[in-house]
């Protein structure tokens, strides 16, 4: 049955692993492909451009925004993050589905602007876990640490209108967690009954 793909937006605090549950999901599922947002940030160790993130000046990016070629974007932790239109588009006039990780500030924003979608909130175990974890990554500083675990309990109030929460205890059952959500998707009846009748001559 031909389909437009499927759009999920997949947030977090900072920490609670949405980015690697996300790679393990894309790595997976075979229509599955990572939306990589621009950003105005350092990359950092290990991180490649046109893979991890879209690592681009203040400059370009405010460019882009005049522009209007942002579905949405947003400042996080002191950087511009965003998400391209032509990324989205391609994708789902393909067929593909699309994962996106973005902060919840984005989130609202493509929710208002588009209103499809699948909104996902990863969550850490506490926020003692969540600590422990942004102090195990060795690329920030303790001020950074500290303000990241403030945002984080504002990010987690946000978590109410998204349509679900997965908690990130053990990875692997989280992954498999987040990939039974974006199977059972396909299923749900809205997206499938016009082929279904169409095949099957129902009205």
């Amino acid at each position: 049955m031909k389909r437009e793909g499927l759009l999920y937006i997949v947030s977090a605090p900072s920490g609670a692993g949405k980015t690697s549950l996300c790679k393990e999901v894309v790595d997976i599922l075979p229509n599955l492909r990572h939306s990589v947002s621009h950003t105005t940030r350092t990359a950092r160790p290990g991180e490649i451009h046109g893979v991890d993130y879209f690592f681009v000046s203040p400059g370009e990016f405010l460019r882009m925004v005049d522009a209007g070629e942002f579905a949405e974007w947003a400042h996080v932790h002191g950087n511009m993050y965003g998400t391209a239109i032509k990324t989205l588009e391609e994708f789902r006039h393909d067929g593909v589905d699309v994962i996106l990780d973005i902060d919840c500030q984005g989130a609202l924003k493509l929710k208002e602007r588009f209103g499809c979608g699948v909104y996902i909130f990863i969550l850490p175990p506490d926020l003692q876990e969540l600590r422990r974890r942004l102090n195990q990554r060795n690329s920030e500083t303790p001020e950074t640490i500290e303000r990241r675990l403030e945002a984080a309990t504002d990010e987690i109030r946000e978590s109410r209108w998204y349509d679900y929460i997965i908690v990130n205890v053990l990875f692997q059952q989280a992954a498999d967690e987040l990939k039974s959500v974006l199977l059972a998707e396909h299923c749900r009846t809205g997206r499938v009954l016009k082929a279904v009748s169409e095949i099957f001559d129902i009205q």
